[in-house]
């Protein structure tokens, strides 16, 4: 005789399935979109084992299925970059360019789609959080003095951004492995932001953070970068104030000696 424990269990075992096939027909989604853009229903549903009918009853268009795959993404990237956190702008946006990289190497074609298909307005809203934490970080280091100061700091976020972004097609075209795109878009970004090849190269050598398989939760410290003699525009300019002798000053004094003589 059934009991109230078996009727239970039967009622929640279709929802768990059911939870089930649309988590395997997300995962499905990325792994095929990430080789054609353009891939059928059928192919995802045949890729997650299940029948297009099956499909249909967690999506009523392909359409649909690709909008919640960019969603998901778009969200997961978002909370990901929010929790960065270091005082030192330059190692922020590094930090910025590496957690972008982690988070959809794996699907490079399919986040290349994502910001500049036909979605992108979707994945643009559930990203402006993230774009307003790299906006308020780059104006930062604009105040600091680490960041390059002849773009408006907002138009500077974007075109870091888009750097990122550029990356992620290298990688899909060139086939670079993980480590070095790791290493490619954080030196790219700081390029971008106003370092010199060579400052971006040692920051990104010198700093814990920005190790190649560095624990996420080293992302959140905020320890300063290492010091490699001054490390700031502002700290060069005060210095400067304080030398005693310039090449100015020296000239200058070298002219009233010769006029008392």
């Amino acid at each position: 005789m059934p009991t109230d424990l078996d009727e239970s269990q039967r009622s929640r075992a279709p929802r768990k399935d059911a939870a089930e096939n649309r988590a395997a027909l997300l995962d499905a989604a990325v792994r095929v979109l990430n080789d054609d853009v353009d891939a059928s229903l059928e192919a995802i549903a045949a890729e997650a084992g299940l029948s297009r009918r099956a499909v249909y009853g967690h999506f009523a268009t392909r359409d649909d299925l690709v909008r919640e795959v960019l969603a998901q993404g778009s969200e997961r990237v978002g909370a990901s970059i929010l929790d960065i956190a270091n005082e030192d702008a330059r190692i922020e946006i590094a930090l910025y360019g590496a957690t972008l990289w982690r988070e959809v190497q794996h699907a490079s074609v399919t986040a290349e789609f994502a910001v500049r298909g036909p979605h992108m307005d979707l994945v643009a809203r559930a990203l402006e959080p993230a774009r307003a934490k790299l906006r308020e970080t780059v104006r930062r280091g604009v105040r600091d003095g680490v960041l390059r100061r002849d773009i408006r700091p907002d138009q500077l976020a974007r075109l870091i951004e888009r750097v990122a972004v550029d990356v992620l097609t290298e990688a899909t075209h060139d086939g670079l492995d993980a480590r070095t795109g790791h290493t490619l878009v954080m030196v790219t970004a700081l390029s971008v932001a106003g370092l010199a090849w060579h400052e971006a190269d040692e920051l990104v050598a010198s700093t814990p953070e920005l190790a190649f398989g560095a624990e996420p939760d080293r992302a959140t410290t905020t320890a300063r970068a290492p010091e490699t003699g001054l490390s700031t525009r502002s700290e060069q300019e005060a210095a400067s104030d304080r030398a005693p002798h310039t090449q100015g000053e020296d000239v200058s004094q070298a002219e009233s000696e010769r006029g008392r003589a």
